[in-house]
Protein backbone atom coordinates (compact mmCIF):
# COMPACT_ATOMS: atom_id res chain seq x y z
CA UNK A 1 0.00 0.00 0.00
CA UNK A 2 1.09 3.39 -1.27
CA UNK A 3 1.16 6.25 1.88
CA UNK A 4 0.21 9.55 1.05
CA UNK A 5 3.70 10.84 2.94
CA UNK A 6 5.50 8.31 -0.30
CA UNK A 7 3.49 9.89 -2.59
CA UNK A 8 4.73 13.34 -1.48
CA UNK A 9 8.21 12.41 -1.35
CA UNK A 10 8.12 11.06 -4.91
CA UNK A 11 6.75 14.68 -6.26
CA UNK A 12 9.02 16.19 -4.15
CA UNK A 13 12.20 14.93 -5.79
CA UNK A 14 10.77 15.21 -9.33
CA UNK A 15 9.80 18.79 -8.83
CA UNK A 16 13.76 19.16 -7.23
CA UNK A 17 14.81 17.47 -10.25
CA UNK A 18 13.16 19.16 -13.43
CA UNK A 19 14.53 21.67 -15.52
CA UNK A 20 13.54 25.33 -13.67
CA UNK A 21 12.42 27.23 -17.00
CA UNK A 22 12.72 30.46 -17.72
CA UNK A 23 14.45 31.06 -14.49
CA UNK A 24 17.74 29.77 -15.31
CA UNK A 25 17.92 31.17 -19.42
CA UNK A 26 20.76 32.23 -20.64
CA UNK A 27 20.42 35.12 -22.99
CA UNK A 28 22.24 35.10 -26.62
CA UNK A 29 25.72 36.62 -27.11
CA UNK A 30 26.07 39.80 -29.21
CA UNK A 31 27.53 37.29 -32.54
CA UNK A 32 30.19 38.89 -34.60
CA UNK A 33 31.15 42.01 -34.63
CA UNK A 34 29.59 44.06 -37.86
CA UNK A 35 32.65 45.62 -40.01
CA UNK A 36 31.41 45.31 -43.16
CA UNK A 37 30.74 48.94 -44.41
CA UNK A 38 27.73 50.21 -45.78
CA UNK A 39 26.46 48.88 -49.75
CA UNK A 40 25.21 51.18 -51.88
CA UNK A 41 21.76 50.42 -53.02
CA UNK A 42 20.09 52.87 -55.59
CA UNK A 43 20.69 56.86 -56.44
CA UNK A 44 17.80 58.63 -57.81
CA UNK A 45 18.76 60.02 -59.77
CA UNK A 46 20.49 56.86 -61.54
CA UNK A 47 24.31 57.08 -61.18
CA UNK A 48 25.86 59.24 -64.43
CA UNK A 49 22.38 60.63 -65.33
CA UNK A 50 22.83 63.29 -67.52
CA UNK A 51 20.63 66.33 -68.39
CA UNK A 52 20.08 67.12 -64.65
CA UNK A 53 18.13 69.34 -63.47
CA UNK A 54 16.94 68.70 -60.12
CA UNK A 55 18.32 70.26 -57.05
CA UNK A 56 18.91 67.01 -55.05
CA UNK A 57 20.47 63.20 -55.00
CA UNK A 58 19.28 60.89 -52.60
CA UNK A 59 21.64 57.83 -52.48
CA UNK A 60 20.41 54.86 -50.44
CA UNK A 61 22.48 52.32 -48.74
CA UNK A 62 21.57 49.15 -46.76
CA UNK A 63 21.82 50.20 -43.41
CA UNK A 64 21.52 53.11 -41.17
CA UNK A 65 23.84 55.83 -41.76
CA UNK A 66 25.69 57.87 -39.31
CA UNK A 67 25.98 61.79 -40.10
CA UNK A 68 28.99 62.33 -42.67
CA UNK A 69 32.31 62.36 -41.12
CA UNK A 70 34.01 65.27 -41.63
CA UNK A 71 32.26 66.59 -45.14
CA UNK A 72 34.51 69.50 -45.31
CA UNK A 73 37.62 67.45 -45.75
CA UNK A 74 36.08 64.11 -46.88
CA UNK A 75 34.02 64.89 -49.52
CA UNK A 76 35.23 66.27 -52.44
CA UNK A 77 32.87 67.92 -56.07
CA UNK A 78 34.91 68.25 -59.03
CA UNK A 79 33.97 70.81 -60.39
CA UNK A 80 34.20 72.73 -57.19
CA UNK A 81 31.93 74.96 -55.49
CA UNK A 82 31.61 78.62 -54.42
CA UNK A 83 29.29 77.22 -51.67
CA UNK A 84 29.40 73.56 -51.63
CA UNK A 85 26.03 71.91 -51.73
CA UNK A 86 24.79 70.23 -48.89
CA UNK A 87 25.41 66.66 -47.47
CA UNK A 88 22.58 65.01 -44.43
CA UNK A 89 21.68 61.29 -43.53
CA UNK A 90 18.25 60.02 -42.84
CA UNK A 91 18.21 56.35 -42.04
CA UNK A 92 19.75 54.85 -44.32
CA UNK A 93 19.89 57.35 -47.38
CA UNK A 94 22.65 60.48 -48.30
CA UNK A 95 21.03 63.69 -49.53
CA UNK A 96 22.95 66.03 -51.69
CA UNK A 97 21.67 69.80 -51.55
CA UNK A 98 22.53 71.70 -54.31
CA UNK A 99 19.35 74.59 -52.94
CA UNK A 100 22.62 77.02 -52.41
CA UNK A 101 25.29 75.74 -54.57
CA UNK A 102 25.40 76.92 -58.22
CA UNK A 103 25.60 74.20 -60.87
CA UNK A 104 26.96 75.35 -64.05
CA UNK A 105 25.57 74.06 -67.61
CA UNK A 106 27.04 71.42 -69.38
CA UNK A 107 29.12 70.12 -67.17
CA UNK A 108 30.26 66.99 -65.65
CA UNK A 109 30.04 66.69 -61.61
CA UNK A 110 31.94 64.04 -59.68
CA UNK A 111 31.25 63.96 -56.22
CA UNK A 112 33.75 61.63 -54.22
CA UNK A 113 32.22 60.90 -50.66
CA UNK A 114 36.03 59.59 -49.43
CA UNK A 115 35.10 58.28 -45.99
CA UNK A 116 32.21 59.93 -45.22
CA UNK A 117 29.49 57.32 -45.49
CA UNK A 118 29.87 55.59 -42.28
CA UNK A 119 27.02 52.62 -40.45
CA UNK A 120 25.71 53.84 -36.99
CA UNK A 121 26.58 50.98 -35.27
CA UNK A 122 30.72 50.73 -35.74
CA UNK A 123 31.52 53.97 -38.26
CA UNK A 124 32.55 51.30 -40.82
CA UNK A 125 33.37 53.26 -44.19
CA UNK A 126 32.52 53.21 -47.24
CA UNK A 127 35.51 53.96 -48.66
CA UNK A 128 36.02 56.28 -52.13
CA UNK A 129 32.34 55.68 -53.08
CA UNK A 130 31.75 58.42 -55.71
CA UNK A 131 28.49 59.45 -57.43
CA UNK A 132 28.98 61.35 -61.00
CA UNK A 133 26.22 63.18 -63.43
CA UNK A 134 25.82 65.96 -66.09
CA UNK A 135 23.96 68.98 -66.60
CA UNK A 136 24.75 68.73 -70.22
CA UNK A 137 23.45 65.79 -72.81
CA UNK A 138 27.04 64.15 -71.78
CA UNK A 139 29.76 62.92 -69.55
CA UNK A 140 32.57 64.20 -69.88
CA UNK A 141 35.39 61.28 -70.39
CA UNK A 142 38.44 62.57 -70.41
CA UNK A 143 41.43 61.96 -68.06
CA UNK A 144 44.95 62.69 -66.18
CA UNK A 145 47.05 60.55 -64.28
CA UNK A 146 50.42 60.48 -62.91
CA UNK A 147 53.04 59.93 -59.38
CA UNK A 148 53.86 62.77 -56.96
CA UNK A 149 57.06 61.86 -54.95
CA UNK A 150 59.18 63.62 -52.41
CA UNK A 151 62.04 65.67 -54.25
CA UNK A 152 64.06 65.19 -51.07
CA UNK A 153 63.94 61.65 -50.68
CA UNK A 154 61.92 59.70 -53.54
CA UNK A 155 59.34 58.82 -50.90
CA UNK A 156 55.78 59.55 -50.88
CA UNK A 157 53.16 61.67 -48.30
CA UNK A 158 49.41 60.54 -49.05
CA UNK A 159 48.33 63.65 -47.22
CA UNK A 160 48.71 65.67 -50.31
CA UNK A 161 45.70 66.64 -52.59
CA UNK A 162 46.10 67.04 -56.62
CA UNK A 163 44.91 69.96 -58.24
CA UNK A 164 43.45 71.52 -61.77
CA UNK A 165 42.84 75.34 -62.66
CA UNK A 166 41.55 76.30 -65.91
CA UNK A 167 42.73 79.94 -64.61
CA UNK A 168 46.36 79.18 -65.50
CA UNK A 169 48.00 82.62 -64.05
CA UNK A 170 50.66 81.86 -61.22
CA UNK A 171 48.60 83.78 -58.58
CA UNK A 172 45.60 81.49 -59.00
CA UNK A 173 46.75 78.98 -56.65
CA UNK A 174 46.82 81.76 -53.75
CA UNK A 175 43.19 83.77 -54.57
CA UNK A 176 41.36 80.57 -56.20
CA UNK A 177 40.06 77.62 -54.96
CA UNK A 178 41.12 74.82 -57.31
CA UNK A 179 38.28 73.38 -59.75
CA UNK A 180 39.44 70.00 -59.73
CA UNK A 181 41.05 68.33 -57.14
CA UNK A 182 41.63 64.66 -56.51
CA UNK A 183 43.61 62.62 -53.80
CA UNK A 184 46.78 60.31 -54.28
CA UNK A 185 46.52 56.88 -53.29
CA UNK A 186 48.23 54.60 -51.09
CA UNK A 187 51.19 54.37 -53.72
CA UNK A 188 51.20 58.37 -54.45
CA UNK A 189 49.20 57.71 -57.30
CA UNK A 190 46.74 60.02 -58.35
CA UNK A 191 43.90 59.84 -61.46
CA UNK A 192 41.55 62.82 -62.50
CA UNK A 193 38.30 61.15 -64.51
CA UNK A 194 35.41 62.56 -66.38
CA UNK A 195 37.49 65.50 -67.22
CA UNK A 196 36.23 68.01 -70.07
CA UNK A 197 38.09 68.76 -73.37
CA UNK A 198 39.99 72.14 -71.59
CA UNK A 199 43.76 73.19 -71.01
CA UNK A 200 45.03 73.10 -67.03
CA UNK A 201 47.77 73.88 -64.42
CA UNK A 202 48.22 71.09 -62.22
CA UNK A 203 49.52 71.33 -58.98
CA UNK A 204 50.11 69.36 -55.71
CA UNK A 205 49.93 70.61 -52.13
CA UNK A 206 48.76 69.75 -48.53
CA UNK A 207 44.50 69.39 -47.85
CA UNK A 208 42.54 71.88 -48.92
CA UNK A 209 41.64 73.11 -52.24
CA UNK A 210 43.99 76.13 -51.77
CA UNK A 211 47.56 76.82 -51.81
CA UNK A 212 49.06 77.62 -48.01
CA UNK A 213 52.80 78.67 -47.48
CA UNK A 214 54.95 76.06 -45.76
CA UNK A 215 52.88 73.09 -46.83
CA UNK A 216 54.20 70.11 -49.55
CA UNK A 217 53.83 71.37 -52.99
CA UNK A 218 54.59 70.22 -56.49
CA UNK A 219 54.20 72.13 -59.70
CA UNK A 220 54.28 71.47 -63.70
CA UNK A 221 55.83 73.54 -66.05
CA UNK A 222 53.63 73.63 -68.43
CA UNK A 223 50.25 73.06 -68.92
CA UNK A 224 48.58 70.01 -69.86
CA UNK A 225 45.72 69.14 -71.76
CA UNK A 226 42.89 66.79 -70.56
CA UNK A 227 43.31 62.98 -72.42
CA UNK A 228 46.83 64.37 -73.25
CA UNK A 229 48.59 63.57 -70.09
CA UNK A 230 49.46 60.35 -68.13
CA UNK A 231 52.52 58.85 -66.08
CA UNK A 232 53.02 62.44 -65.03
CA UNK A 233 55.20 62.70 -62.19
CA UNK A 234 55.56 66.01 -60.22
CA UNK A 235 58.60 66.30 -57.30
CA UNK A 236 57.24 67.85 -53.93
CA UNK A 237 59.21 69.66 -51.73
CA UNK A 238 58.10 72.28 -48.74
CA UNK A 239 60.06 75.87 -49.68
CA UNK A 240 62.66 76.82 -47.22
CA UNK A 241 63.12 72.80 -46.01
CA UNK A 242 66.56 73.12 -46.76
CA UNK A 243 68.60 70.90 -43.75
CA UNK A 244 72.62 70.60 -43.14
CA UNK A 245 73.58 67.46 -44.16
CA UNK A 246 77.51 67.16 -42.47
CA UNK A 247 77.98 64.85 -39.41
CA UNK A 248 75.28 65.45 -36.52
CA UNK A 249 76.13 67.06 -33.75
CA UNK A 250 74.49 68.01 -30.64
CA UNK A 251 73.07 71.79 -31.59
CA UNK A 252 69.79 71.16 -28.49
CA UNK A 253 68.73 74.63 -27.37
CA UNK A 254 68.72 75.90 -23.66
CA UNK A 255 65.98 78.21 -22.25
CA UNK A 256 67.30 81.01 -20.41
CA UNK A 257 65.84 82.87 -17.88
CA UNK A 258 65.25 86.42 -18.32
CA UNK A 259 67.33 87.27 -15.11
CA UNK A 260 70.41 84.53 -15.93
CA UNK A 261 73.31 86.75 -16.29
CA UNK A 262 75.79 84.25 -17.39
CA UNK A 263 76.51 83.23 -21.11
CA UNK A 264 75.03 79.65 -22.28
CA UNK A 265 75.91 77.58 -24.97
CA UNK A 266 76.11 73.66 -26.25
CA UNK A 267 79.11 72.04 -26.54
CA UNK A 268 79.12 69.95 -29.77
CA UNK A 269 80.30 67.24 -27.66
CA UNK A 270 80.67 66.20 -24.17
CA UNK A 271 82.78 62.72 -24.17
CA UNK A 272 84.36 61.44 -27.03
CA UNK A 273 84.96 63.63 -29.87
CA UNK A 274 84.76 62.72 -33.84
CA UNK A 275 88.26 62.57 -35.25
CA UNK A 276 86.46 63.89 -38.78
CA UNK A 277 84.30 66.36 -37.14
CA UNK A 278 84.98 70.05 -36.05
CA UNK A 279 84.35 71.08 -32.24
CA UNK A 280 81.25 73.22 -32.43
CA UNK A 281 79.69 75.59 -29.80
CA UNK A 282 76.59 76.68 -29.92
CA UNK A 283 74.65 79.25 -28.51
CA UNK A 284 71.26 80.10 -27.83
CA UNK A 285 71.56 84.26 -28.38
CA UNK A 286 73.94 85.81 -31.13
CA UNK A 287 76.83 87.03 -30.04
CA UNK A 288 77.87 90.30 -30.15
CA UNK A 289 81.68 90.25 -29.67
CA UNK A 290 83.90 86.97 -29.94
CA UNK A 291 87.63 87.06 -29.48
CA UNK A 292 89.32 83.83 -30.57
CA UNK A 293 92.49 84.62 -28.77
CA UNK A 294 90.62 83.90 -25.78
CA UNK A 295 90.26 80.04 -26.63
CA UNK A 296 92.73 77.97 -25.89
CA UNK A 297 93.25 73.68 -26.85
CA UNK A 298 95.47 72.04 -24.90
CA UNK A 299 96.53 67.75 -24.31
CA UNK A 300 97.79 66.37 -21.55
CA UNK A 301 97.72 67.07 -18.06
CA UNK A 302 100.49 69.63 -18.38
CA UNK A 303 98.22 71.43 -20.97
CA UNK A 304 100.63 70.90 -23.91
CA UNK A 305 99.16 74.11 -26.51
CA UNK A 306 97.66 72.78 -29.87
CA UNK A 307 97.28 74.95 -33.10
CA UNK A 308 94.16 75.36 -33.97
CA UNK A 309 91.85 77.92 -35.58
CA UNK A 310 88.66 79.22 -34.03
CA UNK A 311 85.82 81.41 -36.47
CA UNK A 312 82.14 82.17 -35.82
CA UNK A 313 79.62 81.92 -38.12
CA UNK A 314 77.67 84.10 -40.16
CA UNK A 315 74.78 83.67 -37.90
CA UNK A 316 77.09 84.64 -34.80
CA UNK A 317 75.37 81.67 -32.55
CA UNK A 318 77.92 78.59 -33.64
CA UNK A 319 81.89 79.22 -33.21
CA UNK A 320 83.51 75.99 -35.00
CA UNK A 321 87.11 75.06 -34.18
CA UNK A 322 89.51 72.93 -36.79
CA UNK A 323 92.80 70.94 -35.06
CA UNK A 324 94.39 68.14 -36.53
CA UNK A 325 93.00 66.12 -33.98
CA UNK A 326 95.26 62.87 -32.24
CA UNK A 327 93.50 59.89 -31.74
CA UNK A 328 92.46 58.90 -28.34
CA UNK A 329 93.91 61.70 -26.62
CA UNK A 330 92.94 63.75 -23.67
CA UNK A 331 91.85 67.53 -24.64
CA UNK A 332 91.28 70.29 -22.55
CA UNK A 333 89.37 73.72 -23.94
CA UNK A 334 89.69 76.58 -22.16
CA UNK A 335 87.57 79.61 -22.42
CA UNK A 336 88.75 83.03 -21.07
CA UNK A 337 85.87 84.79 -18.98
CA UNK A 338 85.31 87.24 -21.76
CA UNK A 339 86.27 85.35 -24.61
CA UNK A 340 82.59 86.47 -25.93
CA UNK A 341 79.73 88.16 -25.18
CA UNK A 342 76.40 87.55 -26.37
CA UNK A 343 73.66 90.24 -27.91
CA UNK A 344 72.02 90.47 -24.08
CA UNK A 345 75.53 91.39 -22.70
CA UNK A 346 75.90 87.67 -21.38
CA UNK A 347 79.51 86.55 -20.08
CA UNK A 348 81.40 83.84 -18.59
CA UNK A 349 80.99 84.55 -15.10
CA UNK A 350 84.75 82.83 -14.58
CA UNK A 351 87.19 81.19 -16.96
CA UNK A 352 85.85 77.86 -18.02
CA UNK A 353 87.58 74.99 -18.72
CA UNK A 354 85.99 71.49 -21.08
CA UNK A 355 87.59 68.39 -21.21
CA UNK A 356 87.30 65.57 -23.55
CA UNK A 357 88.84 62.78 -25.19
CA UNK A 358 88.99 61.94 -29.00
CA UNK A 359 87.87 58.31 -30.49
CA UNK A 360 90.66 56.48 -31.90
CA UNK A 361 91.14 55.24 -35.58
CA UNK A 362 89.83 51.61 -34.51
CA UNK A 363 86.61 53.22 -34.03
CA UNK A 364 86.14 53.58 -37.29
CA UNK A 365 86.16 51.95 -40.56
CA UNK A 366 87.29 52.26 -43.59
CA UNK A 367 84.62 52.64 -47.32
CA UNK A 368 85.55 52.22 -50.82
CA UNK A 369 82.09 52.93 -52.12
CA UNK A 370 81.54 52.61 -56.28
CA UNK A 371 78.40 53.74 -58.11
CA UNK A 372 77.55 52.62 -61.17
CA UNK A 373 75.64 54.57 -63.56
CA UNK A 374 76.31 58.25 -62.63
CA UNK A 375 76.78 59.44 -66.30
CA UNK A 376 73.34 61.07 -66.18
CA UNK A 377 74.42 63.26 -63.77
CA UNK A 378 76.44 66.76 -64.34
CA UNK A 379 77.25 67.07 -60.41
CA UNK A 380 76.48 64.30 -58.52
CA UNK A 381 76.05 63.81 -54.62
CA UNK A 382 76.22 61.11 -52.53
CA UNK A 383 73.92 61.43 -49.25
CA UNK A 384 74.82 58.76 -45.93
CA UNK A 385 71.33 58.52 -44.35
CA UNK A 386 70.14 57.81 -41.22
CA UNK A 387 66.95 57.88 -39.66
CA UNK A 388 65.48 59.01 -42.91
CA UNK A 389 68.00 62.27 -42.21
CA UNK A 390 70.91 62.95 -44.72
CA UNK A 391 74.03 62.89 -41.97
CA UNK A 392 76.50 63.54 -44.68
CA UNK A 393 77.13 64.56 -48.41
CA UNK A 394 79.70 64.19 -50.58
CA UNK A 395 80.29 64.92 -54.56
CA UNK A 396 80.79 61.68 -56.28
CA UNK A 397 81.59 63.19 -59.82
CA UNK A 398 83.38 60.08 -60.58
CA UNK A 399 81.51 57.25 -58.61
CA UNK A 400 83.76 56.04 -56.62
CA UNK A 401 84.05 56.94 -52.71
CA UNK A 402 87.45 56.52 -50.49
CA UNK A 403 87.25 57.65 -47.21
CA UNK A 404 89.76 56.06 -44.38
CA UNK A 405 88.19 57.08 -41.08
CA UNK A 406 84.06 56.75 -41.89
CA UNK A 407 81.80 56.49 -38.79
CA UNK A 408 80.65 52.90 -38.66
CA UNK A 409 76.94 52.24 -38.75
CA UNK A 410 73.83 51.50 -41.29
CA UNK A 411 73.75 53.95 -43.92
CA UNK A 412 70.63 54.42 -46.68
CA UNK A 413 72.12 56.01 -49.58
CA UNK A 414 70.46 58.84 -52.01
CA UNK A 415 72.19 60.07 -55.13
CA UNK A 416 71.06 63.65 -56.48
CA UNK A 417 72.23 65.97 -59.67
CA UNK A 418 73.59 69.61 -57.78
CA UNK A 419 72.32 71.82 -60.57
CA UNK A 420 73.31 75.15 -58.71
CA UNK A 421 76.71 73.14 -57.50
CA UNK A 422 76.50 74.66 -54.19
CA UNK A 423 77.09 70.99 -52.40
CA UNK A 424 73.84 70.72 -50.73
CA UNK A 425 70.17 69.92 -52.08
CA UNK A 426 67.79 72.43 -52.90
CA UNK A 427 63.96 73.01 -52.62
CA UNK A 428 62.48 74.51 -55.44
CA UNK A 429 60.33 78.21 -56.04
CA UNK A 430 57.19 78.34 -57.88
CA UNK A 431 57.05 82.15 -57.14
CA UNK A 432 60.69 82.59 -58.11
CA UNK A 433 61.63 81.87 -61.73
CA UNK A 434 59.47 78.38 -60.82
CA UNK A 435 62.19 76.67 -59.82
CA UNK A 436 61.98 72.90 -59.49
CA UNK A 437 63.66 71.16 -56.79
CA UNK A 438 66.56 69.25 -57.05
CA UNK A 439 65.23 65.50 -57.18
CA UNK A 440 67.37 62.59 -54.79
CA UNK A 441 66.93 59.35 -55.95
CA UNK A 442 67.07 56.26 -53.66
CA UNK A 443 69.50 53.16 -54.08
CA UNK A 444 68.10 50.22 -53.25
CA UNK A 445 70.80 48.89 -51.09
CA UNK A 446 71.84 50.07 -47.91
CA UNK A 447 75.11 49.60 -46.25
CA UNK A 448 76.82 48.60 -43.28
CA UNK A 449 80.35 50.11 -42.35
CA UNK A 450 82.17 48.14 -39.21
CA UNK A 451 84.47 49.61 -37.27
CA UNK A 452 88.26 48.66 -37.46
CA UNK A 453 87.69 46.82 -40.90
CA UNK A 454 87.69 47.81 -44.85
CA UNK A 455 84.51 48.14 -45.98
CA UNK A 456 83.96 47.53 -49.80
CA UNK A 457 80.63 48.15 -51.89
CA UNK A 458 79.95 48.51 -55.10
CA UNK A 459 75.76 50.02 -55.31
CA UNK A 460 74.12 50.43 -59.07
CA UNK A 461 71.53 53.51 -59.58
Amino acid sequence: MITSGFVTLILVAFWMSAPIGCANMIPPGGGPRDTIAPVFVNAVPHDSTVNFKGDRIVLDFDEELDDPKEPRNNIIFTPSFEIDPIVTTKGKAVTVNFKDAKLEPNTTYVINFGNAVVDITEGNANKGFVYTFSTGPFLDSLEISGKILLAENGGIDTTMNVVLYKDLSDSAIRNKNALYVTRLDRNGNFHFHNLPNDTFAIYAFGQGRRYQSNQLFAFRDTTIIAGQADSLVLYAYREGSVRPVTSLVNTGQIKIPANDRRLRFTPGTTSQQELVNDFILTFPVPLKSFDSTKIHLATDSVFNSEIFTASLDTSRKEVRLKTAWKEGAAYHLVLEKDFATDTAGRQLLKTDTLSFVTKKKADYGSLALKIRNIGAFKNPVLQFVQNNQAVYSVPIKSGVYNEALFTPGDYSLRIFDDINGNGKWDPGNFFEGKRQPEIVYPISQPITVKANWDNEFERVL
